[in-house]
């Protein structure tokens, strides 16, 4: 099947399962990628974890941070499904900056990125990535803003009727009603915008080498693989990831490492177009076209 027989193909799976999706999937070593909507800009959700990592430990190496320093975390107190680590206290923590980035990166705990961002602010986040030289992804707010979606003041039997919001309520101009779907208010990035930071991670860039590691490291030990996980991941490939999920945004990026040397950076956002809260069936959509465009691009 050639290249564009395969992306209709692609196209036409994702709109019969619900998902607009923008993606794309690149070979690190050659450049050469396949992508659907690759340049389509969407509020980032959790994926917002992973320049926020690395502006942290880009400032742990420049000695404006100390990984050993502990900090008093408040407890998030959350209840709805979803959240994670700290997020769900119930009591005050202490907790090491070092490991409060392991929190953030690779369980998504958002109480535990919020502690990073008192010490590194959205702005400032946003800074570092333009001066290693990294566009496409701008960093607006906490993630605490994330925590206060229609979902969380309804009662479980009614969230359905939050997705339908999300999935109604936007504009043509990816302007919406819920602010942290309004492009111009979220946190945002592009399919290409984040396989280019992957590349900057895996590859020789203006990332310190030892900054790349520290990142690429939380990374492999996300425990979250419920997603493109199971198609990328064998015991000769290795799967190192970050998702984000927020309403009807179910979105992954990934770096795919084969025995044979070969690596594939991946990046799949995608809005689903069903008001449902659960729907196992787009994350095993988004796997199955994610690995369909690497098996092709690896097959060319």
């Amino acid at each position: 099947m050639n290249t564009e027989a395969v992306l209709s193909e692609a196209r036409s799976r994702l709109r019969d399962g619900g998902l607009h999706a923008c993606l794309l999937v690149r070979e690190l070593h050659t450049g050469d990628e396949l992508g659907i909507e690759p340049d389509t800009v969407l509020p980032a959700a959790s994926l917002v974890k992973v320049p926020l990592a690395l502006a942290t430990a880009e400032r742990i190496r420049r000695g404006e941070l100390d990984g050993a320093t502990m900090l008093d975390v408040r407890p998030g107190r959350i209840t709805t499904p979803g959240p994670t680590g700290i997020s769900r206290f119930r009591h005050p923590a202490r907790v090491a900056l070092d490991d409060l980035l392991y929190l953030s990166t690779c369980v998504s705990d958002g109480a535990a990125a919020d502690a990073l961002f008192g010490l590194t602010p959205p702005a400032q986040v946003t800074g570092v990535l333009r001066e290693l030289g990294l566009g496409g992804i701008t960093v607006r707010h906490t993630m605490g803003e994330l925590s206060d979606t229609p979902v969380e003041r309804l009662d479980a039997s009614q969230a359905h009727l939050a997705h339908a919001l999300a999935v109604g309520a936007g504009t043509s101009g990816r302007g919406h009603r819920v602010p942290q779907l309004d492009t111009t208010r979220a946190n945002t990035g592009s399919a290409r915008a984040f396989a280019g930071l992957l590349q900057a991670l895996w590859t020789p860039s203006e990332i310190h080498p030892d900054v790349a590691h520290r990142v690429r490291t939380l990374m492999s030990c996300n425990v979250l693989r419920h997603r493109l996980a199971p198609d990328f991941s064998s015991d000769a490939t290795t799967w190192s990831s970050k998702t984000g999920t927020l309403l009807n945004l179910r979105h992954e990026i990934g770096v795919a490492e084969h025995a044979d040397g070969r690596r594939y950076a991946i990046a799949v956002l995608t809005e689903s177009q069903v008001a449902a809260v659960e729907q196992p069936g787009a994350d095993a959509l988004m796997a199955q076209v994610a690995r369909r465009l690497r098996d092709h691009l690896r097959q060319r």
